[in-house]
């Protein structure tokens, strides 16, 4: 009898390695995501089952226990889970009206670590990624390039930049034509 094979999911940049010596890039690992909508009434309970506040002012986020929810409209969040929780299941449980899409096959992200992180990030963005400006905790929808990437300042020189993954390579390759800009 043949022996059964399981296969090992790999994430689109698995293996991917670049940077400079100010800048190091990182494809983040695996994790699950849902992109959710709900009316303002509705996010008090929606947050109590989450198990953390879902933020409501704008560039906000609030991370808890391997979670974490980016807004990224007047009733639009990113959920992100690296701990291999259920989000789609704990929306549901919340007993409100909302709407949510589980995007955690279509996402990936890369960690943009670093003095110069902010440096190789505007090689393909001009926004102003200063502390004062972007301080961490920030978070924004923006244009990378030619694509659509969420940004996100997790401490004062690392970013995560969540990107479709059909654009992945694409936003892999300008952060490392920018790392090795920042790095002259």
């Amino acid at each position: 009898m043949a022996e059964p094979v399981i296969a090992e999911r790999k994430t689109v940049l698995s293996g991917y390695q670049g940077g400079s010596a100010k800048v190091r890039l990182t494809p983040a690992l695996p994790a699950g995501r849902v992109v959710l909508r709900a009316r303002a009434e509705d996010v008090g309970a929606l947050s109590t089952s989450l198990g953390l506040k879902l933020p409501v002012k704008p560039r906000a986020s609030v991370l808890s226990k391997g979670r974490t929810a980016f807004w990224i409209g007047p009733d639009e969040w990113l959920l992100i889970d690296e701990k291999g929780g259920d989000l789609m299941a704990d929306c549901a449980a919340s007993g409100v009206a909302h709407s949510a899409t589980d995007v955690s096959h279509r996402n990936t992200a890369i960690i943009v670590s670093g003095p110069a992180s902010a440096d190789a990030i505007n090689a393909g963005s001009a926004l102003d990624l200063s502390l004062a400006a972007f301080p961490v905790g920030a978070v924004t929808r923006t244009v990378f390039g030619k694509i659509e990437i969420v940004l996100y300042r997790v401490e004062a020189e690392t970013f995560r930049v969540e990107c479709w993954r059909s654009f992945a390579t694409y936003a892999f390759g300008m952060l490392s034509e920018g790392a090795q800009d920042a790095s002259l």
